[in-house]
Order: structure tokens, then sequence, then C-alpha cells
């Protein structure tokens, strides 16, 4: 019998409970100061080394984000983490992501949208597969496309929104930043008043965020 993975989730949210900023688009795909939410991440050694740039620093997020890409086999994304214009997708000049054509995922990536295309082999081992058949189906296909191990949600707001009220969410860490962005994306619109089978296991303090780790009961 083939062992089904974790469906984990990942994410930076500010103290206001916004995981992106106001005005989103294609020039500032975090929102007007959304970018602040990462700013704890991007000198890390760890996350530079995933990157393929050098040096970086040590502290007491390096194991939150070692432990984030560990035993990943696929991932699954919104549209609007997989970026672009709304609507059907534009055959003369497709979007294929922020990440160039090499991006560090290094395994299927599976895009849910309304919106049918092929899907889109890049270096490195990614393949963005776009899923219209909705949260389920999608979940069922990373699992397979994983063969056993766990599969990453990596966002955004909508599409954690969905895998969190049906209760498909097996671990969750909230990487809470003490910034303000007054709007934009909240995470937990459109989920109801519980965190669905998921309770705090785990706090973790370090330079400029605190992660709070979340695993089902």
């Amino acid at each position: 019998m083939t062992t089904v993975g974790r469906l984990r989730f990942r994410i930076a949210m500010s103290l206001d409970g916004f995981v992106a900023g106001p005005n989103q688009s294609v020039d500032h795909p975090l929102g007007l100061g959304g970018m602040q939410l990462h700013e704890w991440v991007f000198g890390l050694a760890a996350w530079r080394a995933m990157h393929g740039l050098e040096g970086g620093d040590v502290d007491a997020s390096t194991p939150i984000v070692l432990e984030s890409v560990a035993n990943i086999g696929a991932t699954i994304m919104g549209r609007n983490m997989f970026g672009g214009h709304p609507g059907a997708w534009n055959p003369a000049n497709p979007w294929n992501g922020w990440w160039g054509e090499n991006p560090p995922f290094h395994h299927p990536v599976f895009v849910l949208t309304h919106h049918p295309r092929p899907p889109l082999a890049l270096e490195g081992g990614t393949t963005f597969t776009f899923a219209t058949d909705g949260i389920e189906t999608a979940l069922a296909r990373a699992h397979d496309a994983a063969g056993g191990k766990d599969v990453a949600l990596a966002g955004g707001a909508k599409a954690a929104q969905q895998y969190l009220a049906a209760g498909l969410v097996d671990e969750m860490v909230i990487s809470l930043v003490p910034v303000l962005l007054g709007s934009g994306e909240r995470l937990f619109d459109n989920v109801g008043y519980d965190l669905h089978g998921l309770t705090l296991v785990r706090t973790v303090p370090a330079p400029n965020v605190t992660h709070l780790q979340f695993a089902r009961r």
C-alpha cells in the first residue's frame, strides 16, 4: 500500500493578519508593503543556498526554513501565487511564473485555476500542472506525484482558506512578522471560527519573526 504524506502549509503573516498587502500586481506581487513579511528570511544562508546564492546568516529561523523543504515531493499553489493576469491564459504570451526558467521547487507543482492549460515543464525538474477539478482532486494528484513524500501548500490566501476550511491541512507554520499592513489579503477570512483540527505545538522566537507551528490533533 502506498504511503500518503502530509499536507504542510507555510506562510508569513503580519500582526494584523495579512499575508499580502493591497494592490497586488505583476509589479507588486505581494502587494504594497508585502515584501516586509519576508525580509527575515532573505539574509539566511539556508534561503540563499536554495536560490543559488552564497553566504548568509544562521539564526533560530534556520531550522524552520530547512524543515519547510524537507521531504516535500510536490507543491500546490493558487492561481494568484503563480501570478500573471486574471482570466483565461494568453496563448500568444503565456505567463510562466515569477521564477524564471529554473524555479526553486524541483518537483511537480499543481496550480489551482478555472482555466485549462497544458503542463509547463521548466528546468530543474519543475513542472507546473494546471488543476481545474477542485482542491480535493488537485491534492490527490499531488499526493500521487509526491510518491509518499509530503505535499507543500504554498498559498496564497484563497487557496489556503479552501484547504483549511475543508480540514485537509495536516501541519501549518505561521511566521508572524511584527509589521502592520493595514489592508490586503487576510489569511483567515472565510475559514470559520476554529482551526479545523489543528493545534499549536511549538513556538520559535527568532530575529524579526516568531514561528507558530500547528499540527493536526
